[in-house]
């Protein structure tokens, strides 16, 4: 086959499924990126060694893992409806292409018996002598030479659409076996999610017995929060108010930044949605601001940072160069580090050993300190805060996608 039969049927092909291509090339990556969170969830999150003081913890797991299984399964019937299309699109062009093949096919037949029966009642030397006239003799080697031209063309349109028809053939069958797999996929994630909640429905059964144990740990949490992010704003305001005073002005609501701290700031902001995740591994349990509780109806929680589930003995790291402003000691002995980047700060929360000092100047992706695990819960969970002063930032805007 030469080079531009093969080009002719790549190019017909990719016309006849661009226009369902990308879309399920976005779907399958969506697809893998879910499966990828639901194997991470199960590894980073049902560690409970004590199911009596862990059920809404385990609640919360079973809660975000139906969440994404629900997200996939909607995913691969998307993915399914899309092939299901292509597939359609591919036998309604087989059947067309079947249709025309056997035309051609059937007016080669006739001319080649044309043709032969022409040869048997005279040569080709024949008809041009007895031409009346130069002119007349002319045209007919003109003719000759044409229908000898559209013969061959004839033979090789025949070839090319019988290499198409195999071509898109092949790729039905690929769909057909794509699509059986997806079907196969849907049925496993369909009976998994069942049994995730039926699980559910015991597990709520339970924490209902105990709604206002649970309820009053919820709040206290919150309010533990909440002292730990005034201690913050404190601890920023104060270095505000330093930073001005260096440079004998009043105090403002900005840092006074010299040069390269603005070149620091700059760079920061330049890297936005970019930058790399504070830990090696993760997932995120809670997100930034306020929101429902994922398992106790009526209950708002905030949040100034995200939750983000890592795995035991991981280190957080710095996710940008800049200067350690404070560490500061939480409650049940653990750790939090501030990390001055220009006029942003970042801090990490639940640390139980923290690797650097105060002042140090730490560059992107050094380690901060050894993520604290909960003994009770057996989660490992890093809190982590970016700020523009003292005014609270969506993490999740600042950091790339770490699936």
């Amino acid at each position: 086959m030469n080079l531009r039969v093969v080009l002719f049927i790549i190019i017909s092909i990719f016309f006849t499924i661009s226009s369902l291509g990308q879309s399920k090339s976005q779907l399958e990556k969506k697809r893998k990126q879910l499966q990828e969170e639901i194997k991470e969830t199960q590894n980073l999150l049902f560690k409970s060694k004590k199911e009596a003081e862990t059920l809404l913890s385990e609640l919360d797991d079973l809660t975000k893992i139906i969440s994404v299984r629900s997200r996939l399964i909607r995913t691969i019937d998307e993915e399914a409806e899309v092939l299901s299309e292509a597939i359609a699109k591919n036998e309604k062009e087989i059947n067309s292409l079947e249709k025309n093949l056997s035309v051609l096919k059937k007016d080669y037949a006739n001319m080649v018996v044309s043709s032969y029966k022409s040869k048997n009642k005279q040569s080709r030397l024949l008809f041009l002598l007895s031409s009346e006239s130069f002119t007349q003799a002319y045209k007919r080697l003109q003719y000759i030479k044409q229908y000898a031209t559209y013969r061959k063309q004839q033979g090789e349109q025949i070839k090319i659409s019988a290499n198409k028809l195999s071509v898109l053939t092949d790729s039905l069958r690929n769909k057909e076996d794509e699509k059986r797999l997806l079907i196969a996929m849907h049925t496993q994630q369909k009976d998994s999610i069942g049994r995730e909640k039926n699980s559910q429905v015991r597990l709520v059964g339970k924490v209902k017995a105990k709604e206002r144990k649970y309820i009053a740990q919820i709040k206290s949490k919150q309010a533990e929060e909440r002292k730990i992010d005034r201690q913050v704003d404190k601890i920023i305001a104060a270095a505000i108010a330093k930073s001005n005073k260096g440079a004998g002005k009043k105090a403002s609501s900005g840092f006074h930044l010299t040069p390269e701290n603005k070149k620091l700031a700059s760079n920061l902001v330049a890297n936005k949605g970019k930058l790399p995740w504070p830990v090696k591994k993760g997932l995120i349990i809670r997100k930034f601001g306020t929101q429902k509780h994922p398992t106790m109806p009526g209950i708002t929680i905030n949040s100034s940072g995200i939750h983000i589930a890592t795995e035991k003995g991981a280190k957080a790291r710095a996710i940008f160069k800049g200067k350690v402003l404070s560490i500061q000691l939480q409650s049940g002995r653990k750790k939090m580090v501030l990390i001055q980047h220009g006029n942003y700060i970042t801090a990490y929360k639940n640390l139980d050993d923290v690797l650097v000092k105060l002042g140090d100047n730490v560059d992107t992706g050094v380690e901060i300190g050894t993520i604290h695990t909960d003994a009770i819960n057996g989660k490992t969970v890093l809190i982590f805060s970016f700020m523009k002063e003292i005014h609270p930032q969506n993490p999740e805007s600042w950091i790339g996608k770490i699936l």
